[in-house]
């Protein structure tokens, strides 16, 4: 039975309405300030109708802030670390679901602890690692007197080295984990029939083969509510970036136009800070409409 409650439903409209516009407002204010000269911009009260300067600073914040480089860096970085996360949440779920073993429950919440733990928790040890990859093997070997012993032997004197720093690797490999994926991934792969499985043993179809041609196709809407998320993490991220690379060509969007921001006694151009705003949302709003589009299909071909 459907209960009709008028004023409840006025009451969250309003309530939704609302919401909206408490987010939006920002994103206007900020398309505004974009389409205004550096008077216009800065003046008091505040302008709330675009001006005729949009196209001008757009292109003045593309050249200034260098933004087709940046534009790369970060979508190789936002790229990779998506593909990264859904392929090593993908396997590290299904081992644990599909495969019997004692300690999986444990790996399990082992992994789900870490999301108490985010990166801008454990940004020093890092930063550490990302330093030196290897840094952890060369403990080791200094522990267990391995170094001395191959230097005594052979003459070689071991010093493990694997810098990430100022590097595409450095960008994403630290960032690849996730504990968000592994639980999604594993709450589908729970719901998946038992005797699918049993089917697919019988066909003789091996771990691998049942991943690729049963759970893959199935998990398309999973995947791809998984990728949006990941994708707007990656190319927002700020802190990461800003640590590892050194190098200005190196820098992602987020991290130039960080640079971009007025400071000192230098005239405040906040018009073209705000068109290399705009010029950096574009690419995660086309990804959650590409996606959206998906994920409702994938919903839609479900419900048949």
């Amino acid at each position: 039975m459907v209960e009709r409650r008028p004023l409840l439903d006025l009451f969250t409209h309003i309530l939704l309405l609302l919401s909206a516009v408490a987010l939006l407002v920002p994103v206007w204010l900020a398309f505004v300030a974009a389409t205004h000269d550096i008077a216009g911009v800065n003046r008091v009260p505040i302008n709330w109708l675009p001006g005729e300067h949009f196209f001008q600073n757009i292109a003045e914040a593309w050249t200034r802030g260098g933004f087709a480089t940046r534009f790369l860096n970060s979508l190789v970085v936002a790229v990779g670390v998506t593909i990264g996360k859904i392929v090593l949440a993908m396997l590290a779920a299904f081992a644990i679901v599909f495969f019997q073993w004692r300690a999986r429950l444990v790996v399990f919440w082992l992994i789900f602890i870490t999301l108490m733990l985010p990166l801008e928790v454990r940004i020093v040890p890092t930063y550490a690692v990302a330093a030196n990859a290897l840094r952890p093997f060369q403990a080791i070997l200094d522990a267990t007197g391995l170094t001395w012993l191959i230097q005594m032997v052979a003459g070689i004197q071991v010093d493990l080295q694997w810098r990430l720093l100022n590097s595409t690797a450095g960008l994403i490999l630290p960032l690849i984990a996730t504990a968000t994926g592994t639980f999604l991934y594993r709450q589908f792969f729970l719901t998946i029939p038992e005797e699918l499985v049993e089917a697919a043993k019988m066909d003789g179809a091996g771990p691998m083969r049942f991943l690729r041609d049963v759970l893959l196709p199935l998990s398309g809407t999973t995947m791809a509510a998984l990728a949006t998320i990941l994708f707007v993490y990656a190319w927002n991220q700020y802190l990461w970036p800003l640590l590892v690379t050194t190098e200005p060509e190196r820098a992602t969007v987020m991290v130039q136009l960080s640079r971009m921001v007025p400071r000192g006694d230098g005239a405040p151009e906040w018009n073209i800070v705000m068109a290399g705003a705009l010029l950096a949302m574009l690419p995660p709003l086309a990804i959650v409409i590409l996606m959206q589009r998906w994920f409702v299909r994938g919903l839609v071909q479900t419900e048949k």
